[in-house]
């Protein structure tokens, strides 16, 4: 069923995180650059982070090579790397050496680009979800999108401007709030779970010698169930409301946050790519 979503200056694109999962969003991202569609406020969370950069810079099937083609070839998921780095990942690959080596990234573009783009982190201190806004400089910009990647107890912290961070889904999964708070009426928001799909707000068990030092980070990693379920509530209301446009996949997701299979992955991207061709946006 094709759906109409007005597209002007008070319409935000809200892009949720996932791991692997995102490449459902790579899918809708590049159905839009394929028609033109730019959004005036982007803000995007942990793999909607990653994923929304190359969006901002017109980069079109960057993220998806990132996801899948070079998953196959560079295999950068692996508990390997957590004697290498303390990592479920090999960042200083999906930072470092794809931004600049080996699918360079368009700063330049980024950077002249009129529309905004925020991402999420958690602030380990205060707890709290924090929102960064980066065009110009290129070492705080990998900063702030590896700091909203960083999962908690699979990743390090990441430190942005002295202040340690982790993904921004503990605190603020699904941010279509903050683009309200930003003076935005409408919202499309990217899902990367079928409708209906909730978490368990059972809290989860932290060692006591984890995170010792950050209490109210505990807290927030307790309650990201329940935070979670509430957003998907309010984005439903939204949803009834016409303030609110949701592109999901319509099964239920087969694909793991830390997925390898490629040919799941490449699904999953078509499915994003066929949910976004059914959106009609009009002036």
């Amino acid at each position: 069923m094709t759906q109409r979503v007005i597209l002007d200056d008070k319409t935000a694109l809200v892009l949720e995180g996932g791991g692997m999962r995102g490449v459902f969003t790579c899918g809708v991202l590049d159905n839009f650059m394929d028609r033109g569609i730019r959004f005036p406020y982007v803000i995007g969370v942990s793999a909607g982070a990653s994923n929304g950069l190359s969006y901002m810079s017109h980069q079109r099937g960057r993220a998806r090579k990132a996801n899948i083609d070079l998953l196959e070839q560079y295999n950068y998921i692996g508990l390997k790397y957590l004697f290498t780095q303390r990592n479920i990942m090999d960042f200083r690959l999906m930072f470092y050496d794809f931004p600049e080596r080996v699918i360079p990234y368009r700063y330049d573009v980024f950077a002249n680009s009129p529309e905004r783009f925020e991402m999420v982190t958690t602030d380990c201190q205060t707890g709290r979800p924090m929102y960064w806004e980066e065009k110009n400089d290129s070492k705080r910009i990998i900063d702030i999108v590896k700091a909203s990647c960083s999962l908690p107890f699979g990743c390090p912290m990441s430190m942005v401007d002295g202040r340690p961070q982790l993904d921004g889904g503990i605190t603020d999964s699904i941010p279509f709030e903050r683009a309200f708070s930003q003076g935005y009426e409408r919202v499309v928001v990217v899902l990367t779970r079928n409708a209906g799909y909730r978490k368990s707000e059972k809290k989860p068990h932290i060692p006591s010698f984890l995170y010792r030092n950050y209490p109210r980070l505990k807290v927030s990693i307790r309650l990201r169930g329940q935070m979670y379920n509430h957003q998907l509530e309010q984005l439903e209301e939204l949803e009834r409301e016409g303030k609110a446009i949701v592109i999901r996949p319509v099964n239920p997701i087969q694909v793991g946050r830390m997925e390898k299979n490629v040919s799941k992955l490449q699904a999953l991207y078509d499915e994003g790519y066929q949910c976004a061709a059914g959106i009609e946006f009009s002036k």
